[in-house]
C-alpha cells in the first residue's frame, strides 16, 4: 500500500473532516491581505552623507521660499497699491496667502502619508511656482489676490512636507540638530524679506519679489528629486477622506478671517464677526463628528491624544505665538519709548529673532547626546519665563531691554526642536506627515491668535482710537508712560505663554529617541 493512500481505500477527495475541525476552519478569516504596503525584504541602501547634505540643502532652500513670501510683500504694498490704483484691497495680498497656507497645512501633511513625499513636495513647489508667475504678471489687484491664494496653497504644503521628509532621512536622535538650521532659515527669511521687498519695489520692479521664486524653486526641485528615490518609503495608500479635509479647511479659513478682521475691519461684537465665529464653530464640530464616525478619517482624532502629541503641540504653539506677536508689536514700542526710526526698530528685532535660533541649536545638539533631552527645554522655557517676568515689571534702558530680550529668546528657542522631534518620534512612520501637518496648522492658528490678542491688549490699554497697524500718525502722540504701562501687559502675556510651554514640556512623556547611540547618550 502506498503510504499516501488511506487504509480503507477511500479516495482522498472524498474524505470528510471531523465536525469539530470543520467548524474551527469555518471561523477562520477569508480576508485577502494587501501586502502592497509591506516593507521590502531587503532594507534600502542607506543614504551617504553627501546625499543627506544635498537633500537637506534643497529642503532648506524650499522652506526659505515659503518663509520669505510671508514677509517680502509687506514693504512693496504701497507701490503695488499705487500701480493698480487700489489701496483698499491691499491687505488681501497678505491675507490671501496666510489663509491658504494655514488651511492646507494639515491637508498636505496627510496626503504625504497617502501618496508619498515625492509627489506632494512636487505638487507644493509647482503650485507655489505657478502662483508666483501669476502674481508677477497680474494685470490688476483681483488677479494678484487670487494668485497669492494659489501661491499660499503651495507654500502651506511646503512646510509640513519638508519637515516630514526630514523625518524620513534623519533619525529622531539626530533630527534635533537639523531643526536649528530650519529655525535659522525662518529667522533669515523674516529679516531679509522686508529688506528685499523694499529694494525690489524701489530700485527694480515689485514683480521681482515673485519672479525671484521661479529659479529658486526650480533649483530646489533639481537638487531634491534625483535623491528622493533613495529616501525610505513609509506612506500607506488608503482612501482619502475629502469631506473631512474640506470641513477642516473651511473651519480654518473662518477662524483666520475672524482673527484678521476682528477689531480691525469689524468690531469684535459686530454681527459679521459673530456670524463668522458661529460658522467656524459649527464647521469645527461637523469636522469632529465626521472624524469620529468615518472609517478612515482625514485627521484621526486619537492621533492628537496621548502623553506626547498634545503637550508638544501646545508647547511649540505657545512659543511661536509669543515670538511672532512680540515681533509684530515691538517696533511700535521702540518707536514711541526709545524714539527709534522704523529701520532702527527693525534692526532692534534681530536679537529676538537671531538668538532664538541659537537656543534651537543648543537644544538640538543636546538631543543628539543626552538621555533626558527634555531637560534643556524645561530649563530654557523656565528661564524665558523669568526673563519675561522681568520685562513685565521693570522699565529698562534700550541696551538692557535688548539683553533681556536676547536671554528670553535663547530660552524660548529650545522649545522648537524638542517639541517637533518628540511629536514625530511618538507616532507610527505612516502617520508622521499627518501629525506634522496638524502641528503646523495649530502653530499658525496660535500665531494669528496671539497677534490678535496682543493687539487687543494694547488697544484696551491705550484706547481704541490708536492705529496699531500703521505705526504712525496717532501712535506718535501716545505718552511714553502709557506705552510703557501697556507693554508691561504685553510682556506679561508673553510670560504666561512661556510658562504654559514650560508646563507642557514638563508634563510631556519623554520617550527614548530612535537612532544611533552616542558615547554620551547616558549622560544625565
Amino acid at each position: 500500500m502506498n503510504k499516501h493512500q488511506r487504509q480503507g481505500g477511500e479516495p482522498v477527495d472524498q474524505t470528510t473532516l471531523p465536525d469539530d475541525i470543520g467548524e474551527e476552519l469555518s471561523r477562520l478569516t477569508t480576508e485577502v491581505i494587501d501586502v502592497s504596503d509591506a516593507p521590502p525584504l531587503a532594507p534600502p541602501a542607506p543614504l551617504t552623507q553627501d546625499e543627506v547634505r544635498t537633500i537637506l540643502m534643497s529642503l532648506l532652500l524650499t522652506m526659505f521660499l515659503a518663509a520669505l513670501d510671508q514677509t517680502i510683500v509687506a514693504t512693496a504694498l504701497p507701490t503695488i497699491g499705487r500701480q493698480f490704483n487700489d489701496v483698499s484691497s491691499l491687505s488681501w495680498v497678505i491675507t490671501a496667502y496666510l489663509l491658504a497656507s494655514t488651511a492646507v497645512a494639515p491637508v498636505f501633511g496627510t496626503l504625504s502619508d497617502i501618496y508619498g513625499r515625492r509627489v506632494m513636495i512636487t505638487v507644493s513647489l509647482a503650485l507655489f511656482t505657478v502662483g508666483s508667475i501669476l502674481c508677477a504678471v497680474a494685470p490688476n489687484m483681483t488677479v494678484l489676490i487670487v494668485a497669492r491664494g494659489l501661491q499660499g496653497l503651495g507654500g502651506g504644503g511646503i512646510m509640513p512636507v519638508v519637515q516630514t521628509v526630514i523625518s524620513d532621512v534623519v533619525s529622531p536622535r539626530e533630527r534635533g540638530k537639523y531643526q536649528a538650521y530650519f529655525s535659522g532659515v525662518w529667522m533669515a527669511a523674516g529679516l531679509m524679506g522686508p529688506v528685499l521687498g523694499g529694494v525690489f519695489a524701489e530700485h527694480l520692479h515689485w514683480s521681482m519679489i515673485f519672479w525671484i521664486n521661479v529659479p529658486l524653486a526650480v533649483g530646489a526641485l533639481f537638487l531634491l528629486l534625483p535623491k528622493m528615490g533613495k529616501i525610505p518609503v513609509f506612506h500607506r495608500r488608503r482612501k482619502v477622506d475629502w469631506l473631512g479635509g474640506v470641513l477642516l479647511m473651511a473651519s480654518a479659513v473662518g477662524i483666520m478671517l475672524v482673527l484678521s478682521w476682528g477689531g480691525n475691519r469689524y468690531a469684535w461684537l459686530s454681527p459679521a464677526i459673530m456670524a463668522m465665529i458661529g460658522a467656524s464653530v459649527a464647521l469645527a464640530f461637523a469636522f469632529i463628528w465626521h472624524a469620529r464616525n468615518a472609517e478612515e478619517p482625514f485627521l484621526p482624532l486619537p492621533l492628537l491624544g496621548g502623553t506626547v502629541v498634545p503637550y508638544a503641540m501646545l508647547a511649540g504653539g505657545c512659543a511661536l505665538g509669543a515670538i511672532t506677536a512680540l515681533t509684530v508689536h515691538l517696533p511700535l514700542y521702540y518707536e514711541v519709548v526709545y524714539h527709534l526710526t522704523a529701520s532702527e526698530a527693525g534692526l532692534a528685532l534681530i536679537p529676538l529673532a537671531a538668538v532664538s535660533t541659537c537656543g534651537a541649536a543648543i537644544a538640538g545638539r543636546t538631543m543628539a547626546r543626552a538621555k533626558h533631552y527634555k531637560r534643556v527645554a524645561i530649563a530654557g522655557t523656565s528661564a524665558a519665563t523669568i526673563f519675561g517676568l522681568v520685562l513685565s515689571v521693570t522699565t529698562l534702558p534700550l541696551w538692557g531691554l535688548l539683553i533681556v530680550l536676547s536671554l528670553f529668546a535663547l530660552g524660548l528657542g529650545t522649545t522648537f526642536p524638542v517639541s517637533v522631534v518628540s511629536l514625530q518620534n511618538s507616532v507610527a512612520r505612516a502617520q508622521i506627515g499627518t501629525v506634522t501637518g496638524a502641528m503646523n496648522f495649530f502653530r499658525a492658528l496660535m500665531s494669528s491668535f496671539m497677534v490678535a490678542a496682543f493687539s487687543a491688549i494694547l488697544l484696551m490699554a491705550l484706547g481704541a482710537g490708536i492705529s496699531l497697524g500703521e505705526h504712525r500718525g496717532p501712535a506718535n502722540a501716545i505718552p511714553v508712560a502709557d506705552m510703557v504701562t501697556a507693554f508691561h501687559y504685553v510682556f506679561g502675556a508673553a510670560t504666561a505663554l512661556l510658562a504654559c510651554a514650560a508646563l507642557s514640556i514638563i508634563l510631556m512623556e519623554e520617550r527614548p529617541l530612535a537612532g544611533p547611540s552616542t558615547p554620551a547618550e547616558m549622560a544625565e
